[in-house]
């Protein structure tokens, strides 16, 4: 039985949730879900943006089927092949074959290299700011290239207003039943999965992003569709100014983010006293245990805050697993412009603190605060000078003192 969603008068939505998957690409733990979103435009010509991903292949195909109420597909745009949004595009072609395939030529080969079935004599060619009328609605291509694949594009329809974003300006989460974001209090309730979508998923490229949003400036955007998430028809300048944000590796809070890797309790303890120093120096701090939380969200917060604090004991003449996975993911994901302090623990040897500096030393425009503060087994009482020292320096960075 379909379920669909009007955009417009002539624009439904047709894709689906899915709560089942455990983690989004093998990776990002989705405990909320996450929609795959795709679109039908009913003009004197109909057009599909994008597909799905198998896991929702079926209802995705009896929604294509109602919305279109018995006529004929014309076209299907591909904006992006990652699976997720394109696994199900052979057998929307094989569904309805006189459909033409639009897209640029790097999907055309994604295509070729995806699918069994040769789709090429169907493909109809786009580059940028090339058009495709199909009745009251002009679409005009958009190519955004490594965000986050190199393949991507963007549509925009300038009957309507609509910019069909691809994975731009999504999130983890599913919709259970609503379709635009002022549906519900999305910057309250749902910025922390966008955020986290953002910088897992794209956040690497930031320079990139900002070329796409440049293009999007000149443009009269009233609709924003995203492959992922809600649509937005209100209040999209608050989401845009955090996407500018995070694209331009500008914190979005002066706070401190403590990630902590202790295997006995004495480097957690360490990082505990420092969070209550700097708590009662005035300064926001919130804290994770890299054992117990997955990379992705402390990620996320590392984005946020303009202070990051890391203090892992030192395991096997190393950093502590859990700790060095996050590092080489922030290091990774490109975060800049951040000031970072560390903390190192080790019995006989303590080591982790310069591992973790080389980790972190050639992302652009990260500055360390402090001395690194070195911990045999136990903090001392000796040492609570040097950690209040630690805690007055990032306190004062935090204020700009």
């Amino acid at each position: 039985m379909h379920c669909t969603k009007n955009i417009t008068s002539d624009l439904v939505w047709v894709g689906a949730d899915d709560r089942r998957l455990a983690f989004f690409e093998g990776v990002y733990g989705v405990p909320e879900g996450v929609s795959y979103n795709s679109y039908l435009l009913l003009d004197e010509q109909t057009v599909l943006f994008d597909t799905v991903d198998k896991a929702v292949a079926h209802n995705f195909f009896e929604n294509v089927a109602y919305a279109l109420g018995g006529r004929k597909l014309d076209y299907l745009v591909v904006h992006h092949m990652e699976p997720d949004h394109a696994a199900t595009i052979e057998d929307i072609a094989l569904r309805y074959p006189e459909a033409k395939i639009v897209c640029n030529a790097k999907i055309k080969d994604m295509i070729g290299r995806f699918f069994p079935t040769d789709l090429s004599g169907r493909i109809q060619l786009v580059k940028e700011g090339d058009t495709l009328c199909t009745g009251r609605h002009t679409l005009t291509f958009v190519m955004a290239p490594m965000v986050h694949w190199p393949e991507v594009m963007m549509s925009y329809d300038s009957a309507d207003g609509i910019l069909f974003s691809a994975d731009a300006f999504g999130s983890f989460g599913a919709l259970n039943g609503r379709i635009f974001a002022d549906e519900v209090d999305f910057m309250h309730d749902c910025l922390d999965e966008a955020r986290r979508y953002y910088t897992n998923i794209v956040g690497k490229y930031g320079p990139q992003v900002l070329n796409v949003l440049k293009k999007a400036a000149a443009l009269d955007i009233k609709l924003v569709c995203p492959l992922h998430s809600f649509v937005w028809r209100e209040g999209f300048g608050d989401f845009l100014a955090k996407y500018l944000k995070w694209a331009s590796y500008e914190p979005e809070e002066n706070g401190v983010l403590i990630a902590y890797a202790s295997v006995y309790g004495h480097t957690e303890n360490a990082a505990n006293i420092l969070a209550a120093r700097l708590c009662d120096l005035g300064v926001k701090v919130k804290m994770y245990d890299t054992s117990v939380t997955a990379p992705s969200f402390i990620l996320s917060d590392a984005f946020k805050y303009s202070h990051l604090v890391f203090a892992a004991t030192t395991y096997n003449a190393g950093v502590f697993s859990t700790m060095e996975q996050l590092l080489h993911e922030i290091a990774q994901h490109n975060l800049q412009n951040r000031k970072v302090s560390l903390i190192e623990n080790g019995s006989w040897a303590p080591v982790s603190g310069g591992l973790m500096r080389k980790i972190l030393e050639p992302l652009k425009g990260t500055e360390f605060v402090g001395d690194t503060l070195s911990i045999k087994s136990a903090l001392a009482e000796g040492q609570l000078a040097g950690l209040d020292a630690l805690a007055a320096a990032i306190a004062a960075s935090v204020k700009g003192e």
